[in-house]
């Protein structure tokens, strides 16, 4: 199995002459995954949980059977513990609001690393002025990683929330997730892990790990857009309040008062993205069968290939940490004196896909200043 072999796979790396460099953002489809979206609708297609006929009731089954598949993919203890959602984005976001609005109290503290997507990052600013508790960062080396005196010094007594990303979707640092959760657990605090980055190439055990959440979007580990997933202990699912309300999360409903459904539908109101699930179900088949000995030992070669060859360059400057088992497949890196959308442009003209971005936030601007 080489790249070339594994590109036939997916029908636009054919049909468009590119290098599509941008699977951090989202990856490209393979067919065994348009394949299955589109046997879904053509045999399948009906509303999940709704229907009492026989079509209705295979369509739940087919969505069913993906919840299971996740929570052996992932090794969750229940399946119960598998939300569907919306993304990454969403996942995070119910987190914040029907734990951290309920749990959080006055003083109280949230902890995040500085390397957080928005999305595990602006919601808590939220929730800490909601609350008024107080947000903090840990903050990153020269090495672009999280000492071990940073964790401890920023995990304190008073901390209730830890959120940490696995894999930095900016500089392609693999955190040590598993120190930071059972430090958290050391402190009486709960640790949410943001496994968007890490789970396309890396094989993730909750309970290995230990964590109270883990989330990751299915876009960017080969599924269609829009199909999320939310990983929570039970026991702590069950004490929470739904973020969302209507549809199949109903148990009964009178005049005053509503009862909710039991796990996982409490999380899950209103027609879900059933073919995202049928998707994201067929993207865990077709990772699986590649294996991820196999991916990472390609990754490998592609990665060590291009920094060794951008670091020719001295007009580039690379942001990695130098400590390569702590890192994963992001290469970030500046031109010096020219800004990122122009590099982008010009890349694009020769068709080369890439990412441009901005500072991610002010303390992170002296990295990506061009």
């Amino acid at each position: 199995m080489n790249v070339e072999e594994i590109k036939k796979d997916f029908p636009i790396l054919q049909n468009r002459n590119i290098a599509y460099l941008d699977s951090g953002a989202t990856t490209q489809k393979p067919l065994q995954v348009i394949k299955a979206v589109e046997e879904f609708y053509e045999n399948y297609n009906a509303n999940p949980h709704r229907g009492a006929y026989s079509l209705s009731m295979e369509a739940t089954e087919k969505y069913e059977d993906t919840r299971t598949k996740i929570a052996n993919f992932i090794n969750a203890k229940h399946r119960e513990e598998i939300i569907f959602s919306k993304n990454a984005t969403e996942s995070l976001n119910l987190i914040a609001y029907s734990y951290g609005v309920d749990k959080l109290e006055k003083d109280d503290e949230i902890v995040i690393s500085i390397m957080e997507h928005h999305s595990n990052l602006v919601p808590w600013q939220k929730v800490a002025k909601q609350t008024k508790s107080k947000l903090n960062y840990m903050y990153i080396n020269d090495e672009f990683e999280i000492s071990d005196e940073e964790i401890e010094s920023k995990i304190t007594d008073k901390t209730k929330i830890v959120g940490i990303t696995h894999v930095s979707n900016v500089l392609g640092t693999i955190n040590n997730v598993k120190k930071i959760i059972k430090y958290a657990h050391k402190k009486g605090a709960v640790a949410i892990v943001d496994a968007s980055q890490s789970i396309p190439h890396m094989k993730i055990d909750v309970q290995d790990l230990d964590c109270d959440f883990l989330v990751f979007s299915g876009h960017k580990m080969l599924a269609p857009l829009g199909i999320g997933v939310l990983y929570g202990k039970k026991e702590i699912l069950n004490k929470m309040t739904p973020f969302l309300m209507g549809g199949d999360m109903i148990e009964y409903v009178y005049e005053q008062e509503t009862t909710f459904a039991p796990l996982p539908n409490k999380f899950e109101a209103g027609t879900q993205n059933v073919e995202g699930v049928i998707g994201l179900g067929a993207a865990i088949d077709y990772i699986e069968s590649l294996g991820y000995d196999n991916i990472q030992k390609l990754e490998e070669k592609v990665v060590s290939y291009a920094i060794n060859e951008l670091s020719k360059l001295d007009y580039l400057t690379l942001y990695l940490t130098p400590n390569k088992e702590n890192h994963s497949g992001v290469i970030s890196f500046n031109i010096k004196g020219v800004h990122p959308h122009d590099v982008a442009s010009i890349l694009d003209s020769e068709g080369v896909c890439v990412r441009s971005r901005k500072p991610l936030c002010a303390t992170t601007y002296e990295i990506f200043r061009y």
